[in-house]
Parts: structure tokens; sequence; C-alpha cells
């Protein structure tokens, strides 16, 4: 299975693309076919084709704060592991801490999206943002009319490092006791890269029991 954003699979973006159709797994420059260093070459990207999309059933696309952006894709067949391709841990699976990060917090985020000098980038970036606490998110938000909830979380606000357009459904993640976790997943933002506007995403711990009920083996 590959976690991602429901409206990275339904709702405008089937009229403006169409629909998903495969996934790419262990990709880092998409103009290459295969990616090499000084040193080795990574192992070609998989191409799987998609069996199923599971969007969030509460998910509506037209809805100004996004939440519920939360889907699941159900892969045609079964994907070997190796050093470009790892699973990552949902919050649930690792040791919970005594007290919830704190504001400033680090989060890796990572994709292809949109850059300050390009519409999008053919090399996967990744970047640290720091957690905003929820009550400031949330206020930033009411002006722009939007009800940021709390199955939602906020990491960002600094000038040009941010999420953009195309890291949509994509992770953010925090190192802890000793795994990769996925925080996070890119749900939408006001513009990108603008100081004191966080992205918001989607909080992935509340949607552990959705998550489980629709994993089949």
């Amino acid at each position: 299975y590959v976690l991602t954003a429901a409206h990275c699979v339904k709702g405008a973006i089937e009229k403006q693309i169409g629909q998903l159709v495969g996934v790419r797994l262990g990709e880092f420059d998409i103009t290459k076919q295969t990616d090499c260093n000084d040193y080795s070459c990574a192992p070609a990207a998989i191409r799987a084709g998609i069996e199923e999309t599971i969007p969030h059933q509460q998910y509506r696309d037209n809805s100004r704060n996004k939440e519920n952006d939360i889907a699941l894709i159900r892969l045609d067949q079964d994907i070997r592991f190796s050093d470009s391709i790892r699973p990552i841990c949902l919050p649930s699976a690792v040791a919970q801490e005594r007290s919830a990060p704190a504001s400033g917090t680090l989060y890796t985020v990572a994709g292809w999206g949109r850059t300050l000098r390009s519409p999008k980038s053919a090399v996967k970036q990744k970047l640290q943002v720091p957690l905003v606490d929820l009550p400031q998110c949330q206020r930033k938000y009411r002006e722009r009319k939007v009800n940021v909830v709390s199955s939602q979380l906020c990491a960002g606000g600094h000038y040009a490092e941010d999420s953009c357009e195309g890291d949509s459904g994509g992770p953010l993640m925090r190192f802890r006791n000793d795994a990769w976790v996925l925080e996070g997943i890119v749900s939408f933002g006001y513009k990108c890269g603008l100081s004191g506007w966080p992205a918001v995403h989607t909080r992935v711990a509340n949607y552990d029991n959705w998550i489980r009920s629709n994993l089949r083996n």
C-alpha cells in the first residue's frame, strides 16, 4: 500500500489530469533511467499498477480545510524492499512520547514539487520544517476563513522553506526511537513559502484505525 492525500486520487485532479493509473517506487531523478553517484548506481525505479484507490469516505474535495485528506493506494503487486525503497512506520507502531512534541520541533518533508526557480524539481528535494502549534495555525488560517482542525498539523512558516504544488500527498516525517515515522501527509497551504504561513498536513495518528481497517492481505 501507498499512503497519500485523498485530493491526489479524487476530485479536481481527475478532471485536470485524469485518473491515477500507477506509481513509481525508488525514484530520485525523474530525468534518468538509473540514479548513480560517483561510486555506484541504485536499482531502477519500479513501476507498479493500481488495484484500488481508497480515499477517506468523509473527504470532500470542495471543502476549504481539506479535512480527512487521506487515501490508501493498493498496488497490483508485492514490492521488494531495497536501499531506495523502504517502508515507513505509522505513529502507533513506535513507542509513544511522554508529551506532545513542542512547537519548533523539526520535521522532514520531501517531494518533487515547485521550487523558487522551477515549477517542479527533477530531483527529489527534502527540507526540515518546524512544527507550529495548532492554536497559532488556526488563528493564521482564520484570516483565510479556513478552519484548521485537530486531525491536522501545521509545519513551516519560514520564507522560501515549504512544501508546494507537486508535493501534495508526500510525507511529513520525523526520526524518533530509531525509526522514521510518518507524522503527516502534505495537504494544502496558502501559496508557498510565505513567511508566517505554515503548510497544513493530515495528522496520520488520527487515522490509525481507518488505515488498519482498510488494509487486507
